[in-house]
C-alpha cells in the first residue's frame, strides 16, 4: 500500500507540473476541446465516466448463506438428531429459533452495503464541456479523458482535472480532505506548500464542487481511474466478518470440540455398561443437544434488538446490529476533526491591530469590504457578515455607499472595493493574503498614529502573523487608503501606498462538548486518535483545545515513507495524522489492528470510505455523504464524541448480557454433562430420561429470555469488552464442576438415603435429577449474572426475577402433574425436599466464593 501511495503521488505531481500543451497531445485534445469523433474514440478506450461495481449478490442467496455459519450448522445438525430420536417437538423448536435468527439478520443487514449504486447517484448530473469549440450539455457518464470541461458557481467536479483557465476559482474538497475551508485553485503551475495531491493549485478531483468563480479545466482521469473511483472501489470491496461473528464462531467450535468429546464419551459408557446400544445412542445424541446453547441466536438477536432501540432513542442508529458488539470491544477510535472535535462552521475569532491587540476598526473595515463586493461571497465573507452589530454600526443613517470594486486574482490574491463616506472622502479598503497586503503598504495605524513601515516592522509584524498561524488561525489582512472624493475609475495600480490596520483571523472553533466527550471516552478505556486530511497547524489547535496531546503528530507524506514495521512502531504513541490520504487513513487502522486493537472510525466524507471501510466498527453521521453512510455500521444522528460514548455504553451493555447467558448456559451444561458422564458409569440405568434433557433445556432457556432486561454492573462499563475465548473456557472449567459435585450430592441422597436405587424406581431418581439440575441452573443465574454479591450490591432486574421464579414452580410442580407423568415423572417424596433446601443454598454459596476468587485472579469477563 505504501508504494502505491507514492506511485500515486508521483503520477499527480507529473500530472500538475507537465506542459499543457503535452498533455492535450496525449488525449489528442486542444484548447477548442475534443472533436466530435476524437470524444467518441476517447470513450471506446477510456470507457465511461462510471464505477465498476460488484456483482451484486441474489437476496435468497445472502439469505441461505446465513444457515452455514458455524453456530447454525450445528444447531441444524442438532434438530435433524432430535428428530431421529423421536423428540419432533424440541427439532421444531431448534429449527425454528435458527430460522428466526437467520431472517432477523437478513432484513438488518440487506440494504446495508449499497455505497457504490449511491455514488453513481450522488454524481448523477449535467455537464458542461466544450467540443469542437462549441459548449454542450452532456450527461456525467460521457465525460472523457481529453474533453474540456466549464466550471461556475456550484458545479460538482466531474472527474479529475487539470485547471487551465480560471478567474476567483474557489473549489470546496471538504468531502476529500476534511478542510472547512474551500481551496484556491488557478491555472498557475506551482509547487510552493504541496504537501498532499490536494494540495496542487491546478489540479481538482471528482467529487468536490466549485463555491465561487469560474474556470476551464482538461478532464485527466474518469471513472474507476480518478481518485473517487478508487475510493470507491476500496469501499465497495467484501468486510470481513465482525469481531462479534469470529466470537461467536469461536464460542460454537469451543462447544463443538466439548461435545465431539463428551457425545462418544456417553455412548461408550452407557453402551458398555447397560448393553443397550440404541438407548445409549438415544442418551449421547439428547446429552449433545442439552450441551449446545440452543437459544444462543435468538437471545443475541433480543439483546442486539433491545439495545439498536435503546440507541435510536440516543440519536444513534445502528445498521449492522453485530456491529454494536465492537462498539464495545472499541479500545481505539479514529475521528476526523472537522465537525467532529469541531463546529464545521467557518467563524471569525479575532480581528487585530499590527501587535496583536483587539481592534474593532479592523473588523469594520473587513465587514465593509465583504459587505460591497459583488459576486458570490466566499466562507470567510460569510463569517465577517455573521457581525450584526457591525452592520447596525456601520449603516445607521446610510453613511457608505460603493463606488468601485478591484476583483480578486490569483497573482494579486487581495481584492478592494473602495466606499464613499458622507460624500466627504473614498476609501480603498483592501483585504488578502498578508504578505500580498504588507506589500502594497507603507504605513501601519496604531490606535491613532500612523507609523511608517521600515525593515524594523517586518520582523514584528511576522511573529504575530506567526503566533496566529501556530495557533490554526486562517489569516487575512487589512489595510485601507483614504482620499478626496473623485469619479476616476480605481485599478490595481491604486493599491499601494496603503496604510495596513492589521489582521482577522478565523477558524473552525471546538464544540463545547468535545472535551468532555474525549474525557469520558478515554476514562472508559478509549484513546482517541485524529486522522484528518487538514493541515498540521490547524489540527495541532483544535487537538490542544479539547485535550487531546499534540507532541506526537505525523503527516501523510511522513507515513508513506515508512515501511509496515517502521509505521507500527510509531502508530501506537502518535495521536495526531494529518494530511492523511484515505489510503493512509486505511493503512494506520489495519496496523492498529495487526497489533490487537479493536478500531473504530468516524468519518463523515468521501476520503472517508476505506478508513470505514477497514475498522472493526464504522460510525458515520446522518449529514454525511452517502458513501459514508452506506459503508457505515452505525449512523450517528448527531455528530458529537458525547453521543457516540453512550452508544460505547450500550454496547457494553449488550455484549455483557450476552455474555451473562453464554456463561451461565456454557458452565451449566457442562457441569451436567460431567454428571451425565459419571453417572451412567455408576447407575444401573439412565439418569435422566433423553425427553427430560430436552424439556429440562428447553426451561432453563426460558428462564433466561428476560436476561436482555438486567442492568449490567458499573465496573464492566469501565473498559472495552471483546471476546475471550481463553478466558471463558477458564470461566466454563472452574464453575462448571461445581454443579457436577452437588449433582453427586443429590444422587447420594436419592440413591442411599431414599433408595431410589432399582430399575423399578428410576423414574423417581430422574426426577430428582431433573428439579435439582433445573433449579440449581435456573437460580445459579443470580450468582453468575454479576461480579458482586447478589441483591445486595447488585439486584437482578424484575423481568429476570419474574421468569426464573416461573420456571423454577413449573420445575417444583411437574412431578405431581398429568404433564409430568408425559415426561416419565414421578410424585417425589418429603424428604427429598428437605434435602434439596439444604443442597441448592450450599451450591449457590461455593459459586459465589469460586467467582470471587476467579474474578481476583483473571478479572471480569
Amino acid at each position: 500500500m505504501m508504494n502505491e501511495n507514492i506511485t500515486q503521488a508521483l503520477e499527480i505531481k507529473g500530472l500538475a507540473l507537465s506542459d499543457i500543451s503535452a498533455l492535450y497531445a496525449g488525449f489528442n485534445s486542444s484548447s477548442q476541446g475534443l472533436a466530435l469523433e476524437q470524444a467518441l474514440k476517447n470513450y471506446q478506450i477510456y470507457g465511461s465516466n462510471r464505477f465498476s461495481l460488484e456483482k451484486e449478490i441474489w437476496p435468497p442467496i445472502q439469505f441461505v448463506k446465513l444457515f452455514f455459519s458455524p453456530l447454525s450448522l450445528l444447531l441444524i445438525g442438532l434438530s435433524l438428531l432430535s428428530y431421529l430420536t423421536g423428540e419432533h417437538r424440541g427439532a421444531a423448536l431448534i429449527g425454528l429459533m435458527v430460522f428466526l435468527s437467520a431472517t432477523l439478520t437478513f432484513l438488518q443487514e440487506y440494504k446495508s452495503n449499497k455505497a457504490a449504486k449511491k455514488l453513481q447517484s450522488l454524481v448523477s448530473t449535467k455537464v458542461s464541456v466544450v467540443r469542437s469549440d462549441r459548449q454542450c450539455e452532456i450527461d456525467l457518464a460521457e465525460v472523457v479523458p481529453g474533453d474540456l470541461v466549464r466550471l461556475s458557481v456550484g458545479d460538482l467536479i466531474p472527474a479529475d482535472v487539470r485547471i487551465v483557465s480560471s478567474k476567483d476559482l474557489f473549489i470546496n474538497q471538504a468531502s476529500l480532505t476534511g478542510e472547512s475551508l474551500p481551496a484556491e485553485k488557478s491555472h498557475l503551475v506551482s509547487s510552493s506548500g504541496v504537501t498532499s495531491s490536494f494540495d496542487w493549485p491546478n489540479l481538482a478531483f471528482m467529487g468536490s464542487h466549485v463555491v465561487s468563480g469560474m474556470g476551464e479545466a482538461l478532464v485527466l482521469k474518469t471513472g474507476n481511474t480518478s481518485f473517487f473511483g478508487q475510493v470507491a472501489q476500496q469501499t465497495t470491496a467484501q468486510s470481513k466478518h465482525s469481531g462479534f461473528d469470529e466470537g461467536i464462531s469461536r464460542f460454537t467450535w469451543l462447544m463443538i470440540r466439548l461435545m465431539a468429546a463428551m457425545i462418544p464419551a456417553v455412548f461408550f459408557i452407557n453402551g458398555m455398561m447397560k448393553g443397550d446400544w440404541l438407548e445409549a445412542a438415544l442418551f449421547a445424541i439428547a446429552v449433545g443437544v442439552g450441551l449446545a446453547p440452543e437459544m444462543l441466536p435468538m437471545l443475541v438477536t433480543i439483546n442486539l434488538a433491545k439495545g439498536a432501540i435503546v440507541l435510536s432513542k440516543r440519536q444513534v442508529i445502528i445498521k449492522r446490529l453485530n456491529a454494536m458488539q465492537s462498539l464495545g470491544a472499541m479500545n481505539i477510535l479514529c475521528t476526523d476533526k472537522t465537525g467532529t472535535l469541531t463546529q464545521d462552521e467557518i467563524i471569525l475569532e479575532r480581528h487585530v491591530d499590527i501587535y496583536g491587540v483587539e481592534d474593532e476598526r479592523v473588523l469594520e473595515y473587513a465587514y465593509l469590504n465583504s459587505r460591497y463586493q459583488a459576486g458570490l461571497k466566499n466562507l470567510l465573507d460569510v463569517a465577517i457578515l455573521k457581525h450584526a452589530d457591525v452592520h447596525q454600526k456601520l449603516h445607521e443613517g446610510n453613511v457608505y455607499r460603493k463606488i468601485d470594486e478591484i476583483p480578486f486574482d490569483f497573482q494579486r490574491r487581495r481584492m478592494s472595493v473602495v466606499v464613499r463616506k458622507s460624500d466627504d472622502r473614498d476609501i480603498l479598503i483592501c483585504k488578502g493574503a498578508v504578505e500580498e497586503i504588507i506589500s502594497c503598504c507603507k504605513y501601519a495605524q496604531i490606535g491613532d498614529a500612523l507609523i511608517e513601515l521600515a525593515g524594523e516592522h517586518q520582523l514584528k509584524l511576522q511573529s504575530v502573523v506567526d503566533d496566529l498561524n501556530n495557533d490554526g488561525f486562517r489569516v487575512i489582512a487589512v489595510a485601507i487608503r483614504e482620499e478626496a472624493v473623485s469619479d476616476k475609475s480605481y485599478s490595481v495600480a491604486d493599491e499601494s501606498g496603503l496604510i495596513l490596520l492589521g489582521y482577522i483571523a478565523f477558524l473552525d472553533p471546538p464544540k463545547d462538548s468535545a472535551k468532555p466527550a474525549i474525557q469520558a471516552l478515554r476514562a472508559c478505556g478509549i484513546e482517541v486518535k485524529i486522522l484528518t486530511g487538514d493541515n498540521e497547524l490547524i489540527t495541532r489547535k483544535v487537538c490542544r483545545d479539547v485535550g487531546l496531546p499534540v507532541d506526537q503528530v505525523m503527516l501523510g507524506s511522513q507515513i508513506d515513507e515508512l515501511d509496515d514495521v517502521q509505521l507500527a512502531d510509531r502508530v501506537g504513541i502518535t495521536g495526531i495524522f494529518a494530511k492523511m490520504t484515505p489510503q493512509q487513513k486505511a493503512r494506520v487502522i489495519r496496523i492498529l489492528q495487526s497489533q490487537g486493537d479493536v478500531v473504530g472510525y468516524l468519518g463523515d466524507g468521501i476520503n472517508d470510505g476505506p478508513g470505514l471501510k477497514t475498522a472493526d466498527v464504522s460510525i458515520s453521521v446522518d449529514s454525511a455523504v452517502d458513501i459514508a453512510k452506506e459503508s457505515a455500521d452505525i449512523i450517528l444522528l448527531e455528530k458529537s464524541l458525547m453521543v457516540l460514548f453512550q452508544g460505547v455504553l450500550e454496547g457494553r451493555r449488550v455484549f455483557g448480557n450476552i455474555m451473562k447467558y453464554i456463561k451461565m448456559s456454557a458452565s451449566s451444561n457442562f457441569g451436567n454433562m460431567f454428571s451425565m458422564l459419571g453417572a451412567s458409569a455408576l447407575l444401573p440405568f439412565l439418569p435422566m430420561a433423553p425427553v427430560q434433557i430436552l424439556l429440562n433445556n428447553l426451561l432453563y432457556d426460558f428462564s433466561q429470555t428476560a436476561v436482555p432486561t438486567d442492568a449490567v454492573d458499573s465496573e464492566y462499563l469501565k473498559s472495552p469488552r471483546a471476546w475471550d475465548i481463553r478466558g471463558l473456557s477458564r470461566y466454563i472449567f472452574c464453575i462448571g464442576p461445581i454443579s457436577s459435585i452437588f449433582d453427586y450430592l443429590t444422587f447420594a441422597l436419592m440413591w442411599f438415603i431414599l433408595k431410589f436405587n432399582t430399575l423399578e424406581l428410576s423414574p423417581l431418581f430422574q426426577t430428582g435429577w431433573f428439579v435439582e439440575s433445573l433449579l440449581s441452573q435456573t437460580l445459579v443465574v443470580y450468582v453468575i449474572r454479576t461480579g458482586k454479591i447478589p441483591f445486595k450490591e447488585s439486584a437482578p432486574s424484575i423481568p429476570l426475577v419474574v421468569t426464573t421464579l416461573v420456571i423454577c414452580t413449573i420445575g417444583i410442580a411437574l412431578p405431581f402433574t398429568a404433564i409430568g407423568a408425559g415426561f416419565e415423572m414421578g410424585a417425589l417424596p418429603q424428604e427429598y425436599w428437605y434435602g434439596l433446601a439444604l443442597i441448592l443454598p450450599c451450591y449457590l454459596l461455593m459459586t459465589q466464593l469460586m467467582k470471587m476468587w476467579f474474578i481476583k485472579k483473571w478479572g471480569l469477563i
